[in-house]
């Protein structure tokens, strides 16, 4: 009976732990999307290096890394080994690779 009790208390915690981690998923409406595309190709950036940095969604950026601006988008950009990635300002985590 224990057994069973453990591998349905295990099973939940898993369960809430995936619930949890899809809470966290950053969605990007089309619109900003769009918006972050145009301005992006308008406004070019010269690409900075971050050695030891994987460009992945959920990876802070260093402190020293300066993030522009996109109007009308609660997100930043920068362009890091020839690619533009969209950071959440407050957490310095990457939201979003172009390629």
């Amino acid at each position: 009976m224990k057994m069973y009790l453990s591998a349905a208390a295990a099973s939940f915690m898993l369960l809430a732990g995936i619930g949890v981690a899809a809470a966290e998923d950053i969605i990007i409406q089309p619109e900003q999307d769009t918006v972050v595309r145009e301005y992006v190709k308008k406004q070019p950036l010269a690409s900075v290096k971050l050695p030891g940095v994987e460009l992945n969604v959920g990876t802070a950026l260093p402190d020293t890394v300066e993030l522009h601006e996109v109007p009308n988008v609660k997100y930043r950009y920068v362009v890091v080994d020839n690619r533009t990635v969209l950071v959440d300002p407050s957490t310095r985590k990457i939201v979003k690779v172009y390629n």
